[in-house]
């Protein structure tokens, strides 16, 4: 295993971190969604905040996945931004979930399709740095 030095902060220890952290708060968010909120939200508003939850881990897995691909085929810009939309997915699709759970204006809806239009870039610059490595692999041949 290659060792980076301690004060790099190369895009795999950064996803990790935040991935890893994102993770637990999403579990811990589960958690509170299933054993407290579950006896005071109607069914409706609880099904949205565990809409929240779901979106919140699977992008927190998303950016784990992201730092190993760093790791396995090297950082670019598209991996970097990746990352960032996966984080302001979860901020801007769960956060306005959880927020509006919490009492917050409707109005603050209209901010999910923001995070859910991120979540979609992040996936898709993904793809592209994929089919990029895959051509500069193949035409390197």
């Amino acid at each position: 295993m290659i060792e980076t030095p301690t004060g790099a902060q190369p895009l795999l220890r950064r996803c990790l971190i935040a991935g890893s952290l994102l993770m637990a708060i999403g579990v811990m968010l589960g958690a509170f969604g299933a054993h407290v909120l579950q006896s005071q939200l109607e069914p409706r508003r609880l099904a949205s905040f565990q809409t929240g939850v779901q979106y919140h881990v699977m992008h927190a897995l998303g950016l784990l996945i992201v730092g190993l691909v760093a790791r396995a085929t090297g950082e670019t810009a598209r991996l970097h931004w990746s990352a960032r939309l996966m984080l302001a997915g979860i901020a801007f699709f769960s956060g306005s979930i959880y927020l509006m759970t919490a009492g917050a204006p409707r109005w603050l809806g209209m901010v999910a399709p923001i995070g859910g239009v991120s979540f979609m870039a992040a996936w898709a610059l993904l793809a592209w740095h994929a089919i990029a490595r895959q051509a500069a692999g193949s035409g390197a041949r």
